[in-house]
């Protein structure tokens, strides 16, 4: 069975989520086989979860101050910063034979490709599990950013998450997409939350701290994205079974991009919708 797989290198936030899009829309609409799609951020961007309140979890301001694009996802869950990361995204039917009907299931099975292009790497991951998601506890992560803690079948190393994903249906097309953490500075991501105060940032960015984890001090060493990008082209397709294809593009998901990016993405009406 053959994927195409768009490597689309560093590209803006308004660009990356019209190209997850842009990608769906084509694949729903048979023009396209199942993708998946490696690229990276620049300049940084927050992202927000489909629901999340703009306003109420990220100060904005302080993103605008730093140049720090802020843009909505298709996807649900909470703010994640993209700066100095690996990111991923799978679009595929939900009918494909290879694919386990439920969603936590589904994040199981493309975890096979993750943990696999980590142990390219050298790093032995693990999946968390229902039971431990949250430490044995069934509370609530305590902040509005996504790599506060582990949710079912995420990756993590020695019980800190190391890669975060989020999953959307739509038309009949899953679209699942990921951000595995090159470096990671707790302090950075607590800064652009909106919360009441220093100190409250300062016991947001501890936990982050104990929470979550990079690959730079996973495999102790630097690890570039160019080198992530190979481990995991090579990994992924073998992990799930499935033959890739390098490819681009095509003409109509190119143009669908530039529409997306503009009129969309780029737009407080769409980012700040709520």
């Amino acid at each position: 069975m053959k994927w195409r797989v768009v490597t689309s290198g560093i590209g803006s936030a308004a660009y990356n989520m019209a190209v997850d899009e842009a990608i769906l829309k084509a694949h729903a609409a048979g023009k396209v086989p199942p993708t998946i799609r490696f690229y990276g951020w620049n300049p940084p961007a927050v992202s927000l979860g489909y629901f999340q309140k703009a306003q109420a979890e990220v100060d904005i301001s302080a993103c605008q101050r730093r140049g720090i694009a802020v843009v909505r996802r298709l996807t649900g869950g909470r703010a994640v910063l993209h700066d100095h990361e690996f990111t991923y995204s799978i679009v595929v039917s939900e009918k494909q034979p290879l694919i386990p009907p439920t969603i936590t299931a589904s994040y199981r099975f493309f975890c096979q490709g993750l943990l696999a292009g980590l142990e390219t790497l050298g790093i032995a991951a693990e999946m968390s599990v229902p039971v431990a998601a949250y430490g044995q506890s069934k509370r609530r992560p305590a902040s509005a950013a996504c790599f506060d803690a582990p949710s079912h079948y995420e990756i993590t190393h020695h019980g800190r998450k190391l890669i975060g994903s989020a999953q959307v249906r739509k038309d009949g097309v899953i679209l699942q997409h990921g951000s595995l953490l090159l470096r990671f500075v707790p302090g950075q991501v607590a800064s652009l939350l909106n919360l009441p105060s220093d100190e409250a940032r300062d016991l947001v960015a501890g936990m982050l701290a104990r929470r979550a984890t990079s690959l730079y001090d996973a495999a102790r060493r630097e690890v570039s994205w160019q080198e992530a990008c190979k481990a995991m082209q090579a990994a992924f397709g073998p992990a799930l079974g499935v033959e890739l294809e390098p490819d681009g593009l095509c003409a109509e998901e190119q143009a669908s991009v530039r529409e997306l990016a503009a009129a969309k993405y780029s737009q407080d009406s769409w980012n700040l919708l709520r």
